[in-house]
């Protein structure tokens, strides 16, 4: 039975929604529904489908995939970690590439299709890896770093196979060297072409656009560019996933980038859903079923085959062989480039639909194993190599309760912060130099990680846990803090924390009045509203609650106004944090920066740097310099905090690594 493509596409939206829904109830990735709807749609179950139909849809989704990445993409951090990049990254691309060309060969697979498999295998999941990694504060352990820097290599190697694959797959099956290197040279052009743009006439459209604060046309112009480029790169022969991946890279580098993520992601979303849907419509499911032996032999097969080709690489560069190890683990998986270059590959019949099912099988089922191998890397890498399961330096793994409570148990007459935001940050800088105790929760993993990264003693957690509540030691604390933002979610942390522990004062953050009785009825101590002022009454009320003499309250808080709210200024952003005010001024933020081996910083003085940002403190090992002087000499290993605007901050981030 046939059907119009408007119907097709209510179809996979309705399916998509009804899948997506009863997958998250049991905590399965979005991934797997949409792929689960192509496959049940498809021409090979139902039948109410048809991927041709689809085929453009599916290409923009790779396109804003590919947009996305390419945002996530850091030149000045890919300069500074060069040797890495480059030397640990090649060498995993390469060996990986060229092994699994051979095992395709000799499986029998023409040479172009084992080019487009073995590319498709050998590159892995960005997203999911740095998502994991920084959930569990593993980003900047030793293990991370190394993921990190290959999966930068991996990032331009995928422009590599981009540009060959169309090539490839152009030419009736022969090979023309000359073709392919005038691709290369299109491609090299290009990337000049737009790095160029993107640093010269893009920024000047952006500027003039976020002065007029048109929210649609912020949206239509990173619309424009994303396709505009993708356009651009199809018209010169090769891929529109290249144009997209390009674009994000040029953007990536402005201080537009994060407003661009938000804006972007749910057209991404939307469409990315339904290439994954046109991912799925190409599943044979009777030859999976048939052949499903041979998706796990070839899952685990590429699994250990990369894990042990990543640990052998870097250990033999000198790196710790437990690290080494760790870092395999984490970079088993296929990754998102695969499916656009399996999508390619199959559009220009270098492997047939039967393979290209086998291959997409194996892909999403490494994804899916690749979360529980990342969180058991630490006590698998140990029981591998026989060593003891002790976390190395620099692995900020979140602590178990027990931990946690072994971490926290020396704590007494503490200020628990439940929400790490502004508001609990302002608190924060109060109570430190008064000497008074503090332990910070926070629900947000990359708030979390970078308040980690500046000292500060938090934990990620959630304020209506009474088993975290009881670890962070609240029978023995003078007061607890809610400044969680959203409403529901403070007034079950209230109730919460009120029915256990009853003679505990709790002073809560609004944004308004308009739950202040609500709150008064529950147990709050005190309830104070937003803003600036707000935020100062709520540090009154803390420090006279902490027994602090008024006179030195009066004397700090006069302090503040006399210097027009300069201390209040910036803070550590979280993943949902707002980049800029209700009128358009950007907010000032804090931003810890890591300075590695090869940073252009490491060695030289803050004076020399002319940095545009103030440093506001200098942590150098467990030390904390506070504000260093001009003539300090920065070392590997120090985090400085950088205080002001968003492209400031990100200008003097990229002075820092690359100079």
């Amino acid at each position: 039975m046939e059907h119009h493509l408007f119907e097709q596409l209510l179809m996979i939206l309705v399916g998509a929604v009804v899948a997506t829904t009863l997958f998250r109830r049991f905590n399965l990735p979005p991934i797997l529904a949409y792929l689960s709807i192509g496959a049940l749609l498809g021409p090979y179950a139902l039948q109410v489908t048809d991927p041709h139909q689809m085929t453009l849809m599916s290409e923009l989704g790779v396109v804003f995939l590919l947009f996305m990445l390419g945002l996530e993409f850091s030149l000045p951090r890919m300069i500074a970690m060069r040797k890495l990049v480059f030397g640990l990254g090649s060498l995993q691309v390469i060996l990986t590439t060229l092994i699994l060309i051979l095992i395709s060969i000799g499986l029998g697979i023409e040479f172009r299709g084992a080019i487009v498999i073995a590319g498709a295998l050998a590159l892995s999941s960005t997203a999911i890896v740095t998502r994991e990694l920084l959930r569990l504060n593993q980003l900047a352990a030793p293990h991370g770093q190394l993921s990190f820097g290959i999966l930068l290599f991996q990032d331009l190697a995928a422009v590599f196979f981009l540009i060959i694959v169309p090539v490839l797959g152009s030419d009736g099956g022969e090979i023309d060297t000359n073709t392919l290197l005038l691709s290369l040279l299109q491609g090299a052009g290009l990337l000049l072409l737009l790095m160029v743009l993107g640093r010269t006439i893009l920024p000047a459209l952006f500027n003039e656009i976020a002065r007029s604060r048109s929210d649609e046309m912020f949206v239509l112009m990173a619309l424009v560019t994303a396709l505009a480029a993708a356009w651009l790169t199809h018209a010169a022969g090769l891929s529109m996933a290249l144009g997209g991946f390009l674009a994000g890279m040029m953007l990536g580098e402005s201080h537009y980038k994060h407003q661009l993520e938000a804006d972007i992601r749910p057209f991404r979303d939307v469409l990315l859903g339904l290439f994954f849907v046109t991912v799925g419509m190409q599943l044979n499911l009777q030859t999976l079923i048939d052949n499903w032996y041979w998706v796990i032999l070839l899952t685990l097969g590429l699994m250990l085959l990369k894990a042990a080709i990543i640990a052998l690489v870097t250990g033999r560069l000198n790196h710790d062989s437990r690290n080494a190890l760790r870092a395999g683990l984490c970079l088993s998986q296929g990754g998102e480039f695969g499916f656009a270059l399996l999508a390619l590959g199959l559009s220009h019949a270098m492997i047939d639909s039967e393979l290209n099912a086998m291959i997409t099988s194996t892909i999403i089922l490494s994804m899916v194993l690749t979360p529980v191998l990342i969180h058991f890397n630490g006590p698998l890498s140990a029981k591998l190599l026989k060593q003891p399961e002790s976390s190395p330096a620099g692995d900020f793994a979140p602590p178990t309760l027990e931990e946690l409570n072994s971490a926290t148990a020396h704590v007494e007459n503490h200020v628990i912060i439940c929400g790490f935001g502004r508001v609990g940050q302002i608190v924060a800088r109060f109570l430190r130099p008064i000497g008074i105790p503090y332990i910070a929760i926070d629900s947000d993993p990359f708030r979390t990680h970078e308040a980690a990264q500046a000292g500060e003693p938090m934990y990620y957690g959630d304020a209506r846990r009474g088993d975290i509540l009881k670890a962070i030691g609240a029978d023995r604390a003078r007061l607890l803090i809610l400044t969680v933002p959203d409403h529901s979610e403070s007034m079950a942390a209230l109730k919460q924390i009120k029915r256990n522990y009853p003679d505990l004062p709790v002073l809560v953050r609004t944004q308004d009045d308009s739950k202040l009785e609500l709150y008064q009825n529950a147990g709050a101590t005190e309830v104070v509203p937003e803003a600036l002022e707000g935020s100062l009454m709520l540090v009154s009320h803390i420090l006279t609650l902490l027994e602090v003499p008024s006179e030195e309250i009066r004397s700090r808080i006069d302090a503040v106004r006399s210097q027009r709210y300069q201390m209040l200024h910036g803070f550590l952003h979280g993943q949902r944090s707002r980049k800029v005010t209700d009128t358009g001024t950007p907010n000032e933020l804090r931003h810890p920066v890591t300075l590695t081996e090869g940073c252009y910083a490491t060695g030289r003085t803050l004076d020399s740097l002319e940095l545009k940002t103030e440093v506001i403190s200098l942590r150098r090992g467990d030390i904390e310099l506070g504000s260093p002087p001009a003539e300090e000499l920065l070392e590997a290993g120090d985090i400085l905090i950088l205080a002001g605007e968003p492209s400031q901050v990100e200008a003097d981030e990229e002075r820092l690594f690359s100079g």
